[in-house]
Parts: C-alpha cells; sequence; structure tokens
C-alpha cells in the first residue's frame, strides 16, 4: 500500500513520504495513526458538547491528549498498540454519546463520531477516506489543517509533561479540544484558518509557561552546570527522551543498588535541576542527539529507557535491541514494555536487575559541557549581561533552538556557531545544541558564549529571556532587540515553539535546514509577508544578514 506523511522536516524528497517512513514508519502504521488521529478529533467535537460531566471529561481530555503525543515523529512504531488505541477511543465515544442522550442534547451527525471499525484491516482502509491530505482538497486549507494539528501534537507534548508532574489547566484542554473540532469544520476559510494557527500560538505559551511551573517546581530552577560527558566503572542505565518525572523515579529507584544513571540527547537537561543532580548516581551524559543512538547505543552496554520520542527503530543485525525498554508513548514491537501502575507510578526493578548483569559503558569522548542557563539563572547575571551590552562587549544574540537530525546539511549550524563574532552570544534549547555545545566557543567577561536554557520547551526560557532584555534597555518592541533567530526544526514539538514565537510577535526567523513540506506556497507567503520568516542560505550570507540587522 501507498501512504503519505509529511509533519517532520525529513519528509522524502521535500514533499512526503509515500512508500516507506524516513523515520521508519510503515504505511500500516501511517494509516492507523491517520484513523486514530480521526477518532481523536471525534473525541473531542463530543467532549465540547459534554462539558458537565467533569470525570469524564478529564478522561478524554488525557486520552487526546497522550493519544496526540504518540502520533509525533519516532515516538511509537507499535502497531498493535494503535489498534488497541483506537478501540479505547471508539470506547470513549460511545460514553460520551450516551451521556449526551441521557441530558437530551443532540448528538453529531458527522461520520467522525459514528464510523465503526472492528480489526487492524478496517482501521487501515479508513485512513484512505479521513486522513487531512486526502480528504481537503483545497491546498492552502490543507496546510493550514496540518500546521494546526502539528502544532497541537507538540502542545499535547507538553501538556502531558506538566500533567504527570501534577500541573493541569482546563484552559489548555478545552482549546486542545476546539482547534481539534476545527480540523473537520467545512465553513472555515484560509483566513479564519491563519487566524487559528496564531491563536494556537498563545496556548502554546501557556503550555510552556505551565510546564515551566511544573519542572521548576517539583525540580527548583536550573542552575549554572557542569556535566561530565565521560563514564565511570560500574553498570549503567541510560535515559533517552524528555521526561523528568520517570528520570525521577529511576534516580529513587537506583540508589544504593551500584547503578549509574546516565542521560541522553534531549535528557541532558535534567542535570541542570537541583532535586536531580543531588543523586550522586547520575554520574554524565552519554553520547550525542538521538540521530545517533544505533551507534550510541551499541557501546553503551547497559540498558535503555525511552521515555518519549526519538526513537529511531534498530537496525538488523544490532546488538542492543535486547536492553531497550520503553514507556508511556513511545513504543516498538522489539522492545520491552515499562507499564505505567494504577497509581501513576512506575517499577523500574527490571531494569535495574538486566543493568546488574552488564558491563559498564564503553567511553566515547572525555571531558564536561556546561549548562543550565535557563531564565532564573540568566536573569540572575542580568547586570553582568546588561552591563556587557552597553559597553559593547556582547553585540548580539542568535537564538540556536530547535531540533538536530540526519541531513548533511546540518552542518551549517555547527559551522554557523563557529563563524560568529566574538562578541556574538548564542541562546539555546533543544536537542540541536549538539551540533555546536562541545565548541570552545570561548566567555565575555565570564558570560559563555553559548548559553544551554536545556530541552526543546525550554525555549519559553528564551523568550524570558529576551522580554526582560527588552524591559532593561528600555526598547518598546521585541524585535528591537540585538537578537537574531536561526532555528533548526525536526518535528511536531518545533511546530508549537515556531507558533508560539510568532504569536509573541517575534520575526525574521530563519527556519531549516529546509521549510515545512506541508506548508503551502501561499501560506507560506502569508508568514513571509506578516512574520519575514525564511529558510537559511549560505553561512556567510546569512552572517552577514544577522549581523546588519
Amino acid at each position: 500500500m501507498t501512504m503519505f506523511c509529511n509533519q517532520c522536516q525529513e519528509a522524502a524528497k521535500g514533499v512526503g513520504c509515500t512508500v516507506f517512513g524516513v523515520c521508519g514508519k510503515s504505511p500500516e502504521l501511517t494509516a492507523l495513526m491517520d484513523t486514530f488521529i480521526y477518532s481523536l478529533i471525534g473525541l473531542s467535537c463530543l467532549a465540547l458538547e459534554v462539558k458537565e460531566e467533569k470525570e469524564l471529561v478529564r478522561e478524554v481530555d488525557l486520552f487526546v491528549t497522550e493519544g496526540l503525543f504518540a502520533t509525533i515523529t519516532n515516538a511509537n512504531f507499535d502497531e498493535e498498540e494503535f489498534v488497541t488505541r483506537i478501540k479505547e477511543s471508539i470506547r470513549l465515544r460511545n460514553q460520551l454519546k450516551e451521556r449526551l442522550i441521557h441530558t437530551n442534547l443532540p448528538i453529531l451527525t458527522h461520520d467522525i463520531v459514528n464510523f465503526e471499525v472492528d480489526h487492524k484491516q478496517s482501521m487501515i482502509k479508513k485512513a484512505l477516506s479521513v486522513a487531512i491530505h486526502s480528504t481537503t482538497e483545497n491546498e492552502d486549507i490543507r496546510s493550514l489543517r496540518e500546521l494546526i494539528l502539528f502544532g497541537l501534537k507538540g502542545l499535547a507534548a507538553y501538556t502531558s509533561h506538566a500533567e504527570k508532574l501534577g500541573f493541569t489547566d482546563d484552559e489548555l484542554f478545552n482549546n486542545l479540544h476546539r482547534f481539534m473540532a476545527t480540523l473537520i469544520q467545512p465553513d472555515l476559510d484560509v483566513s479564519a484558518y491563519t487566524t487559528l494557527a496564531l491563536e494556537l500560538g498563545n496556548v502554546g505559551v501557556l503550555a510552556m509557561s505551565l510546564l515551566d511551573q511544573a519542572n521548576t517546581s517539583s525540580f527548583r530552577h536550573p542552575e549554572l552546570t557542569k556535566v561530565n560527558i565521560g563514564v565511570q566503572n560500574r553498570p549503567g542505565i541510560l535515559i533517552t527522551g524528555h521526561d523528568l518525572h520517570d528520570l525521577k523515579q529511576l534516580l529513587e529507584q537506583t540508589q544504593d543498588t551500584g547503578v549509574d544513571v546516565y542521560t541522553h540527547s534531549e535528557m541532558l537537561p535534567a542535570h541542570y535541576y537541583p532535586e536531580l543532580k543531588k543523586y550522586p548516581h547520575l554520574v554524565g551524559n552519554y553520547g550525542n542527539a538521538w540521530h545517533e543512538q544505533t551507534k550510541e547505543f551499541e557501546t553503551f552496554n547497559g540498558p535503555i529507557v525511552f521515555t518519549t520520542n526519538c526513537l529511531v527503530p534498530p537496525r538488523q543485525g544490532c546488538t542492543y535491541t535486547e536492553r531497550v525498554y520503553t514507556t508511556g508513548n513511545t513504543g516498538h514491537p522489539d522492545f520491552k514494555v515499562i507499564k505505567t501502575l494504577a497509581d501513576g507510578t512506575k517499577d523500574f526493578s527490571c531494569v535495574i536487575e538486566h543493568a546488574l548483569t552488564c558491563a559498564a559503558p564503553t567511553p566515547l569522548e572525555t571531558g564536561e559541557i556546561i549548562g543550565g542557563f535557563a531564565h532564573h539563572q540568566v536573569l540572575s547575571l542580568a547586570d553582568s549581561v546588561v552591563g556587557a551590552i552597553k559597553e559593547g562587549a556582547i553585540k548580539n544574540f542568535v537564538v540556536m533552538a530547535g531540533c538536530d537530525g540526519r541531513h548533511k546539511e546540518r552542518t551549517y549550524y555547527t559551522d554557523f556557531a563557529k563563524e560568529l563574532p566574538q562578541d556574538s552570544v548564542i541562546l539555546t534549547a533543544g536537542c540541536a545544541k549538539y551540533k555546536y555545545n562541545k565548541l570552545n566557543l570561548g566567555d565575555i567577561n565570564g558570560i559563555p558564549r553559548l548559553l544551554d536554557a536545556g530541552q526543546c520547551n525550554d525555549s519559553y526560557s528564551l523568550v524570558v529571556i529576551a522580554l526582560k532584555l527588552k524591559e532593561a534597555l528600555g526598547l518598546e518592541d521585541i524585535n528591537d532587540l540585538p537578537i537574531a533567530y536561526n532555528i533548526a526544526w525536526y518535528e511536531q514539538k518545533a511546530v508549537i515553539v515556531l507558533l508560539a514565537l510568532l504569536a509573541l510577535g517575534v520575526k525574521n526567523i530563519h527556519l531549516g535546514p529546509t521549510l515545512p513540506a506541508f506548508l503551502s506556497p501561499n501560506v507560506l507567503q502569508v508568514l513571509v509577508e506578516n512574520f519575514a520568516i525564511g529558510g537559511i542560505s549560505t553561512v556567510e550570507e546569512d552572517l552577514n544578514e544577522f549581523l546588519k540587522a
């Protein structure tokens, strides 16, 4: 069967994957995800009607949130998982319909709340008639619907992380359902969808703010930290992804067991939080960005735990398959699963037992990297930073946040960082930093030239820093700051970050290494005209443009 998926930066030929996903997703899995998303839109439509059924609606809130998160690129490759979720979605849908009947409220006649699929093949077949890309004739409407859907996937990820730490906001869930429902509304035109996309950006700011509150309340504010990138001589567990709540549980359960814990990729910023770094057996960060995992997992020797994306399907003949565990919304048929218990906790005892049978990690490198420059830490240095700006020691900042990826042209970001003048400071968040966070970029008056705020969601910190600098320098507009935006993207969390930046009025963002395949020419032109969105060019040309601005 054929497929179509254009949600990530690696979409084949810059258009979409039509034979097999570059990420490793099969046509069958793509179809199951399309049908599942359709079922989630139906749940959202009904949830908007059954507002008073608090307990049932909250179950739907979480189901839709976690469901969208599971469809993010490189999160879940388990077809049977989506068969199970589709069935559960229909069960919840029928419960909502029963409540509408009980309260004498009208029920939608749309197929989206009435369709039936009872086995895997019927679920796959259903996708042919429900996927946005195949059912939306107008190219620009299709583009905007996909922009909103992909932004909602990123929003769901951040909302999920906050909820795991006990922080929820009914406004977030209500907006999630509201935007999902718009994806099937035939009366909305290009102008209406454009407005909705920017409104979604505002909701993205709310979600990132809530997650920042959740993380800092739970683990205290990140602080300047040196992180070891070498290894110890004890067995280790490597934890990857973004879920700090999972890491906290793993650290608690591995205390006094003789097992060390290492972070990988987007879990690196865990070392910056006082309540996590206090565990002496959280010994360092192993490896680089997510796409290097198929090589680095071979040499780690111990078990690996995936808490969220980004999961790369193992190559045939690899040695680490039996050492990988998934949890949360991640999944692969070849990997073991750590289930969430009824009370919301997780039991990592099998991973610990496994680790004790393994050799210590094989070293990849030695040394340290420095990070922890979220808004609280940077604002504690505000006087020094503003002073360096006023005296001319710092001439400009470049936000180089976002995602890393496999494309060779991403060396552009390494070269760009190397070529920046010595009076420039890089503000970063997300795994894009692995392209330059091990370079010796030096400092300015004791201020490192690379300030790492943390994970992709910590792009919020970069906005807080920018707004505080605007205030300190007495400027009227955030775009008057000496800050350029050169952002790399890969998956859907980057989409909600982009929409959030646009909602805050940030302009002149360069987005690369390629512009999103799901943006139609007309939609892209709107972004160019209103926000001066652009792609990347050569390092020399872009440097000249940034420095001139």
